[in-house]
């Protein structure tokens, strides 16, 4: 009776934790489920159509598709084509209030082709007209704020622009962000944050990195200033006709001197010059290339009469000067140019007009701005590039929620991304061969071997530089056989005595796949070598100077 009444303790203290669980998972769920309705999240893992309202008016004939991330299972938007404009929108159930507590604006772009000249941002319409439609969107349909890259030419920028209300003129301005930070120029998936704080300041994330910090009321953080200025040109204000603004003026009392010659030359024949001795007068500067021979199938009917090309005249190298000798010019000491009067300071100088000052009908104080709310969210951009990928746009009211999308959803893909482009990149170096720092090696070693001193092993140093440049894995082992070279022959030019023998070593080839195991041991190597320094035979071929490029 124990043991049953044990068993059945224990299985109804099982039965309590599953349900503890279980209750603790659905509060779970529940939590995230409400967090998520408590924002938008957008992050395209089903057909947008029917959410997502693609634009019906002309101008956009931009073909907007729902595509994988290149290498990653993820889907996103895809701007499908090149050198169209693209516009979709986005009507939120509930428009997402600006004004209070914090605003986390949030989404990831992939620039799979790279970005020349185009938009990649987002704008977070503000509530349209009575009667406006989502087929209806454009250029001109009003929003709060705009956000995301943009490059063309000399604008590469990260745009952070809010449209706020003039309370006096009742006119939207643009305040566009100062200095915003720039468009990272990879091809991998970035990640960009705006978070709007309770106390004006806005905060621009790349990745999760901070880019820039500014705050929404500040002048020198945004252009125009949210608050204007208190007082304005007066445009009503213009300047006398009798104002003048000269600070100097020619002396009017001032008069040219009687002997001021304004057409004396600048310079004249030096009259003093002599003609240097051993002038050869009789030979041109230039004769008939001597070397120059005519080509086999010059043909004088169809090519005209065939003519040497021209040469330095050898004769003229040695002498001070050959042709026609002329007196050289000098500068004239009675040149003074046109004559002006001095400049004096103007009696009736005023200083720069400025009109007067007048109170700015437009301004006014606040402290905060009185932002419209998020009604739809819009991707209205024009671009010569296709393979923009958006993904995972969210609007959040906690930062650590943004920071939970961003770790869940763009990291990983990020880091797979940036593993996949380092082995393209070292892929792309094996392919071209030589990385740019061997190149720079092989250059210098082919101009050692033009050195005239070596001239008998050039044969040698070419044949093994070639090797070192089909097998770049060999660099350093041509690299050693060279310094080799170079040493002896040195040992002979500073001690003399009889002509070493020089036995250039064959680079290590231990770290090339293809190596044979069953070739001759390194002594017989040796003793092959020196036979062939002693017999030395011909080159195989007359090395070039410069290999081609």
């Amino acid at each position: 009776m124990a043991g049953t009444r044990w068993r059945n303790f224990t299985d109804l203290l099982l039965l309590l934790l599953v349900l503890l669980i279980g209750c603790s998972a659905s509060q779970i769920r529940a939590s995230s489920e409400h967090e998520v309705d408590s924002i938008f999240y957008e992050p395209f893992s089903e057909s947008f159509d029917g959410r997502w309202i693609v634009s019906s008016k002309d101008e956009y004939q931009g073909v907007w598709k729902l595509s994988k991330s290149e290498g990653h299972d993820d889907y996103g938007l895809l701007v499908s084509e090149k050198a169209r404009k693209y516009a979709v929108v986005k009507q939120l159930d509930k428009a997402v209030s600006l004004k209070d507590g914090t605003v986390v604006l949030q989404f990831e772009v992939r620039l799979q082709n790279g970005l020349e000249c185009g938009g990649a941002y987002l704008k977070y319409l503000r509530p349209q007209q009575a009667g406006w439609k989502a087929e209806e969107f454009d250029n001109e349909s009003p929003y709060s704020i705009m956000f995301g890259p943009d490059k063309c030419g000399s604008t590469n920028k990260v745009h952070f622009i809010f449209k706020h209300k003039n309370p006096k003129s009742g006119q939207y301005v643009e305040h566009h962000l100062k200095d915003p930070p720039s468009v990272p120029s990879d091809k991998l998936s970035h990640v960009y944050t705006a978070i709007l704080k309770p106390d004006n300041q806005v905060r621009i994330l790349i990745d999760g990195e901070e880019k820039k910090k500014a705050n929404l009321l500040s002048a020198k953080d945004f252009e125009p200033a949210l608050i204007p200025a208190k007082t304005i040109p007066d445009p009503e204000d213009k300047k006398p006709e009798d104002w003048d603004e000269r600070v100097k003026i020619p002396d009017p009392n001032a008069v040219k001197p009687d002997d001021w010659d304004e057409d004396a030359p600048m310079e004249i024949e030096d009259e003093d010059a002599v003609k240097p001795e051993g002038w050869l007068d009789d030979e041109p500067d230039e004769i008939d290339d001597p070397e120059a021979t005519r080509p086999e199938d010059w043909d004088d009917e169809e090519d005209g009469v065939w003519e040497p090309p021209k040469a330095d005249n050898p004769k003229c190298s040695l002498a001070p000067g050959c042709g026609e000798w002329k007196k050289p010019m000098k500068h004239n000491p009675a040149y003074k140019g046109k004559w002006r009067p001095p400049m004096i300071d103007n009696p009736s100088y005023k200083g720069i007009w400025k009109p007067r000052e007048i109170p700015n009908p437009d301004y006014f104080e606040t402290e905060k701005p009185d932002f419209e709310p998020i009604a739809a969210i819009g991707i209205e951009i024009w671009t010569m590039q296709d393979g923009i990928l958006f993904d995972n746009i969210l609007i959040a009211d906690n930062e650590k929620v943004a920071e939970s999308v961003r770790l869940t959803t763009w990291k990983p893909k990020f880091e797979t991304e940036k593993e996949k482009q380092k082995a393209g990149e070292e892929a792309a170096v094996l392919s071209d061969g030589l990385s740019s720092y061997q190149k720079k090696v092989f250059d210098l070693l082919y101009k050692i071997a033009d050195v005239s001193f070596l001239d008998a092993y050039k044969p040698k140093i070419i044949d093994l530089i070639e090797k070192g440049e089909k097998q770049p894995n060999m660099t350093i082992g041509v690299i050693v056989s060279v310094v080799v070279v170079l040493l002896s022959v040195f040992f002979k030019l500073f001690f003399g005595g009889k002509k070493p023998v020089v036995t250039v070593p064959e680079p290590n080839r231990a770290a090339a796949a293809e190596t044979p195991r069953d070739e001759g041991s390194s002594g017989e190597k040796e003793d092959e070598n020196e036979k062939e320094e002693e017999a030395a035979p011909p080159p195989r071929r007359r090395p070039t100077t410069r290999r081609e490029t």
